[in-house]
């Protein structure tokens, strides 16, 4: 079975496209490799071949910095977004479990170069685009 990435993170991922062209895509990614399928991650396929998680690189523009306000955005959209299950970002992660508040994230890779972002089967079929305030214009 080929895999395929869920409609949420296809939406998403064309939402940051449009929005940031110009961007780095150096560290984006759906689909894990070998180290990834060595281990439970949203980026394996399923047993019906779905993809629920996408990296964004971080460098969206020269500063960097807008990948953390791009993160943070997420993590807000989550509150509301039943597609959305967690993001990790700049050794943090945010999911339902706080209330989507920022905690740290005690896993192997900080998600320092990239923006992870994972969903729930919701997404699956899901691709009404994202009301993250960022992704409607640049700040």
């Amino acid at each position: 079975m080929k895999p395929k990435l869920c409609a949420a993170g296809v939406q998403l991922r064309d939402q940051v496209d449009t929005w940031y062209p110009d961007r780095r895509t150096t560290s984006d990614g759906w689909i894990g490799d070998a180290r990834h399928s060595a281990t439970r991650s949203d980026h394996n396929p399923d047993k019906s071949g779905i993809v629920r998680a996408i990296d964004i690189d971080s460098r969206l523009d020269s500063s960097e910095q807008l990948s953390i306000y791009l993160a943070d955005q997420i993590r807000v959209a989550g509150k509301t977004d039943k597609r959305l299950s967690y993001v990790i970002h700049n050794g943090h992660i945010a999911s339902k479990i706080l209330n989507w508040k920022w905690r740290k994230y005690r896993g192997v890779n900080g998600h320092y170069r990239h923006i992870h972002i994972s969903f729930t089967k919701a997404g699956d079929t899901d691709s009404k685009p994202f009301d993250i305030p960022l992704l409607g214009g640049k700040i």
